[in-house]
């Protein structure tokens, strides 16, 4: 039998220490959750990061655009646990490299949430 990741007292949820570590790098590389300014929000390996006098930017490998996202109340919340409803998310394929300018929020993944995220249906018209 399987242990709860979560318990529920007092309307609060609690997870388990165990079930929100972090996720596995790549060549050493941390996966996050990046929101922009502009260009919207992001999935993906930091690979760098720089401030400039125009914000902070961010080149991500194996980038991945979250389009929409639902089953998360917040972008926390989907790095903590990503998504309760998949298929109702867009999310596309992923690209290998990608220069993000005016990143404005950067949020590391947990592995269940990084696992969640890519069980999602590629999305494309």
């Amino acid at each position: 039998m399987s242990k709860p990741e979560t318990i529920k007292i007092d309307e609060i949820e609690y997870v388990r220490k165990d079930c929100s570590k972090p996720s596995e790098k790549v060549d050493g590389l941390e996966r996050c959750v990046i929101r922009s300014y502009g260009a919207g929000v992001f999935v993906g390996y930091v690979k760098k990061q720089e401030a400039d006098v125009n914000g902070v930017n961010v080149i991500l490998l194996k980038s991945k655009r979250i389009h929409y996202w639902d089953g998360a109340c917040s972008l926390t919340q989907l790095a903590m646990e990503g998504t309760k409803s998949a298929n109702s998310c867009r999310i596309t394929e992923a690209i290998d490299s990608q220069f993000i300018a005016n990143v404005i929020e950067i949020l590391p993944l947990t592995d269940k949430a990084s696992k969640n995220l890519d069980e999602v249906k590629i999305w494309k018209k």
